[in-house]
């Protein structure tokens, strides 16, 4: 027992610098103002910031969504494909994320601006020019792009552990795709859901990079405004860490709805 404790001893000295401390730090100077003084100004301050909490929370429940559709019947064809070509398509999925996540914004921002390739090739049949940069959609799509893969993962480590036979005794005893979907496919799959709508969801509404690049100036996220209250015009610090407060709290109420979500689905089962 000693030695096992004398081993953990690396994670949580780790855990402690890393975490316990820059959470501490966070919340003394979210319930402080500049002269070290006790105060809720900081948190009652937020309330003027609703509209942006609310648009990031709409836009990241959208992109996860929207990941969620795309990602399942994809794994679910990866992981009844044979292993050579599971490999190959994973490569595939995982080769843009090889690159770094600036280029792969600004790519984007190449794509979709006015005079971009987008609105050149649809100008070659006369359609066109769109708006479709500086616009929520645009951030949107950058969150799919950007994440995808992470709800892919998991929902394909968890899928090729479903057992065709289960599949095929389902569709024996008359029960349709729909049926097969809902009743079979999703509950099996409700840890990879789980996982993956966490995994999207956390760094979609909490993204600053996608926002400012796709999104222009009238579509802020919360992480834009986090970022300005430390490197932008508008230095305090004091409200910035009430601001990534509430961030963490959202994000542990919506990771606390999924979780409890899960498991009524796997009762249910």
């Amino acid at each position: 027992m000693i030695k096992n404790k004398s081993l953990a001893s690396p994670y949580i000295v780790w855990s402690v610098i890393f975490t316990a401390v820059p959470l501490a730090i966070v919340i003394y100077f979210a319930f402080t103002d500049k002269n070290g003084a006790f105060t809720l100004q900081n948190i009652m301050d937020i309330g003027q910031y609703t509209s942006v909490f609310v648009r990031s929370i709409v836009l990241a429940v959208i992109a996860t969504a929207i990941c969620l559709v795309l990602a399942f019947p994809l794994s679910f064809m990866l992981s009844r494909m044979r292993a050579s070509r599971q490999s190959m398509i994973l490569m595939l999925i995982m080769l843009p994320m090889w690159m770094n996540f600036l280029l792969r914004t600004y790519a984007w921002m190449t794509l979709l601006e006015r005079n971009g390739l987008i609105n050149r090739f649809l100008g070659l049949f006369g359609i066109g020019p769109f708006n479709m940069i500086n616009t929520s959609g645009a951030v949107v799509l950058g969150m799919v792009y950007n994440y995808l893969p992470y709800m892919i993962l998991p929902l394909y480590t968890i899928m090729t552990k479903i057992d065709s036979s289960v599949i095929e005794a389902a569709q024996d005893l008359g029960a349709g795709h729909f049926r097969v979907v809902t009743k079979v496919l999703i509950p099996l799959s409700m840890d990879g859901i789980t996982t993956g709508i966490t995994m999207v969801f956390v760094p979609s509404i909490s993204t600053f990079i996608i926002s400012r690049m796709l999104g222009g100036g009238s579509n802020l996220l919360i992480g834009d405004l986090i970022e300005l209250q430390f490197l932008g015009n508008s230095y305090n610090y004091n409200l910035g860490s009430a601001m990534s407060l509430m961030l963490m709290v959202i994000v542990l109420l919506c990771m606390s709805f999924t979780t409890a979500d899960g498991e009524e689905m796997e009762a249910m089962v």
